[in-house]
């Protein structure tokens, strides 16, 4: 086979230590292996990129062990071309595997060019990820947390929830509050009510009769506690990111105009002009993360939370993924690739990235309760005859590719309605109709009505 990278290293990475095999030359034009092993504390990873330098290494390939690979490639990217690999691309022969064996057949793979690195953003994407990804986590927790809530009011026979349709509104935050003070009273409770929740008193107070222990106001108010200290780790969580997407409004050093401060309600960014095809803005580079979360935001369902997860997950410079459906590929919203003699068997969709999966499913499920519009009609249509859980992955499917073509276009979202799917073929779909209350034996003829 042909050598393509003929000073190249592979790297099987552990917690603790990191086994390289630095390949070059050899005197008769054999490759020339030489193994080190090295600990993952900073000092030796520095050393062993000097060790790599030394050989005129230009490419590095290793495995993606978990976390394990991200302090490696954090050091090493500004010296050598990385390849994050796979592991299932790189499997070992069973019975032969050993950590030297492993290093030895990385860097052969990688010298003929036969193994494939994975998309690894920038570090400032890098760095935002990390961000939106412990924000997840924090949003799930306060879930899970809202939940443990709700379980204790049950136990205490607190149908409060059955009343009220947000537990943590500012009526019921308010009733659950005098729960945990003491108050046993349910109908001056029930007067707690703001708003159209004080047309539901009389349930309210029938709500509010229970064997509230003292255990369980303990748990009230320490569940309540914890949601708040939630709520506000998430605020502060999102404050950074939302600094982070900012664009700097002056060049480092240079002295801010004199004006009015900055507006913190408004949006974090206009959306930028649309990019006509071969306009020469198109050429100048992608669009900056705060126009891109702008965009996104345009499409149904999709809100500024979901866009940020999205920009962070995908990036903003569609250029890397060669169509939309390589990028819903990529992130796993297609069904899988599974024939054997002619059968066709589970067509399960991959795993992909779970963080992106998630957030457009959950956008899916936001646009599938929206009005007159086409991703709503395109949920509506496919559950009847998929199902609602298929449905929801085709229009998380959809978004995604929605999402491409805007941050490749630089353009907002344009709603083309609920009735789409009607007015894309209206004969055929006339023919359809006059046909079935034909078979159930009437006679119809068809006069279309005038145009107001």
């Amino acid at each position: 086979m042909d050598v393509l990278f003929p000073r190249c290293a592979g790297l099987d990475v552990h917690k603790k230590s990191v086994v390289a095999c630095r390949v070059t030359p050899g005197p008769q034009g054999k490759p020339l292996k030489e193994i080190r092993t090295f600990s993952t504390m900073t000092c030796d990873l520095l050393a062993m990129s000097d060790w790599l330098a030394e050989g005129g290494v230009t490419h590095v390939a290793m495995e993606s062990t978990g976390v394990y690979w991200k302090p490696i490639y954090n050091l090493l990217e500004s010296s050598f071309t990385l390849l994050l690999v796979n592991a299932q691309h790189i499997k070992q022969v069973p019975g032969r595997k050993s950590d030297v064996r492993d290093c030895e057949w990385i860097a052969d793979l990688l010298r003929h060019g036969l193994v494939k690195g994975s998309f690894v953003p920038d570090r400032f994407q890098r760095e935002l990820r990390e961000l939106t990804r412990y924000r997840t986590t924090q949003v799930r927790e306060r879930a899970a947390e809202q939940n443990r809530l709700q379980k204790t009011l049950e136990g205490a026979n607190i149908k409060l929830a059955s009343v009220a349709s947000d537990l943590l509104g500012v009526s019921a935050r308010q009733m659950l509050a005098a729960l945990g003070a003491g108050q046993t009273d349910a109908t001056t409770m029930a007067q707690l009510a703001k708003g159209r929740l004080r047309e539901k008193i009389p349930q309210l107070e029938q709500a509010l009769v229970g064997d509230f222990q003292p255990h369980q106001r303990f748990l009230v108010a320490q569940q309540l506690a914890h949601i708040d200290y939630l709520e506000e780790r998430i605020a502060q969580i999102s404050a950074e990111i939302a600094q982070r997407l900012e664009p700097p409004a002056t060049p480092p050093g240079a002295e801010e105009p004199a004006g009015p401060a900055p507006d913190r309600d408004a949006p974090p960014a206009a959306l930028p002009p649309p990019r006509a095809a071969g306009d020469p803005q198109a050429a100048a580079g992608p669009l900056s993360y705060a126009a891109a979360v702008a965009l996104l935001t345009t499409i149904p369902g999709v809100g500024q939370r979901i866009a940020e997860v999205v920009v962070t997950e995908i990036g903003r410079d569609m250029g890397r993924f060669p169509s939309a459906g390589h990028l819903a590929s990529w992130a796993g919203l297609v069904p899988g690739l599974n024939v054997s003699a002619g059968k066709r068997q589970s067509n399960r969709t991959r795993k992909g990235s779970p963080w992106l999966r998630s957030a457009l499913v959950e956008a899916a499920h936001a646009a599938s309760h929206t009005k007159e519009t086409y991703l709503a009609a395109h949920y509506q249509r496919l559950a009847a005859r998929r199902g609602k859980k298929k449905a929801i992955v085709a229009v998380a499917h959809t978004i995604l590719g929605i999402a491409y073509h805007l941050l490749q276009n630089g353009t907002v979202h344009e709603e083309v309605g609920d009735r789409y799917y009607d007015e894309r073929d209206r004969e055929t779909l006339q023919r359809k109709y006059v046909r079935r209350l034909e078979e159930l034996g009437c006679k119809v003829s068809v006069e279309l009505a005038a145009a107001a």
